[in-house]
């Protein structure tokens, strides 16, 4: 089942059961008006909205065009937005960046961070960003919206509260990092809006792409129609999500529409770009920098400029995009 949230007057949109295919769509507002109401009733609704999506994908009815453009992001404002670090390759890569001194307890235990959660992009909203000298930077990542999770939950109560997956890109501004760590709480300015994939689709109908709790999907990145990376989500996931929803509910409870981002996807390599089309590459900038700082002795791979043009996606093995593509195009804030 394959669901999206199209654009409107309203701040959470209309909820609409998309087709396999990603071509057309149908309303599911006799079922839940919206993708978070449906959540709240997670138990009821799926079953229906399962119904509805049989229907579609059978041709029982028509439904309209799907446009990804027309979409907001699935959850246009969500409770809360949490951002996990499951891959040990990415925080090899950038530990200098994130100005990291336990290195040991970041294979034990899985980082964390609290995000804005209360304005989410769509996947063709533009990248904006208050200046140009920021360090811009994309992170391809993979997320789960989930159910509701009690305090101190178990690892089989997290895998089971996973209720639709999608993909996303977690924006960053690198050069506010270190002062966001170092002078405040944590991430605040270094994170503007996350965007989120078109569509999201249930843990089951990903088949043997879903397994573990962890999505086997290579994520392709290309930056300016250049290929940038293609690591494989499936690979080098130190934690999986469940383990990142345990960590998440030690000290509270969380919320049905919830979304629990992996990080970076991050596979081990020592290429460098530009990658052939066969490469791994990478699922952000300063991935890529780093590695060509140890090899070359300078990093010269430049961060992201208004103008310049970001696109994700998790591609099946027929070249198919599981979840839409993210496509997404640089701007400068108007004052």
């Amino acid at each position: 089942m394959k669901l999206a949230t199209l654009r409107t007057t309203r701040p959470d949109g209309q909820l609409v059961v998309v087709s396999a295919d990603l071509t057309r769509c149908v309303s599911a507002g006799r079922i839940a008006p919206s993708l978070q109401s449906a959540l709240d009733d997670w138990e009821t609704a799926a079953p229906a909205l399962g119904e509805l999506a049989r229907q579609l994908d059978a041709g029982e009815i028509t439904g309209q065009p799907f446009e990804p453009r027309s979409v907001a992001a699935p959850l246009p404002r969500a409770f809360q937005w949490i951002d996990g670090s499951a891959y040990m390759s990415h925080l090899e890569r950038v530990r200098a960046l994130k100005g990291s001194l336990d290195e040991g307890l970041q294979s034990v235990r899985p980082l964390l961070y609290q995000g804005a959660s209360d304005s989410l992009s769509s996947a063709t909203a533009p990248i904006t960003v208050p200046g140009d000298d920021l360090a811009l930077d994309f992170e391809a990542e993979v997320g789960v919206i989930i159910g509701p999770v009690p305090m101190g939950a178990a690892y089989w109560q997290a895998a089971e509260a996973i209720r639709l997956v999608t993909i996303l890109n977690d924006v960053s501004l690198r050069r506010l990092v270190a002062d966001d760590l170092q002078h405040g709480f944590g991430f605040f300015h270094s994170k503007p809006s996350t965007s989120f994939a078109p569509v999201v689709v249930t843990p089951e109908s990903l088949g043997k792409a879903w397994s573990g709790n962890r999505l086997h999907l290579p994520l392709r990145v290309e930056v300016n129609g250049a290929l940038y990376g293609q690591p494989n989500a499936g690979v080098g996931m130190h934690f999986d999500f469940a383990d990142l929803i345990v960590e998440a509910a030690r000290t509270r409870n969380l919320a049905a529409g919830t979304i629990i981002g992996g990080g970076t996807v991050s596979n081990p390599h020592d290429q460098t770009l530009p990658i052939r089309a066969d490469g791994i590459g990478f699922g952000c900038i300063a991935e890529a920098r780093t590695a060509e700082k140890a090899k070359f002795g300078r990093s010269r791979t430049p961060f992201l400029k208004p103008g310049d043009k970001v696109r994700i996606r998790a591609m099946d093995g027929a070249g198919k995009s599981t979840f839409g593509d993210i496509e997404q195009v640089v701007a400068l804030a108007s004052n």
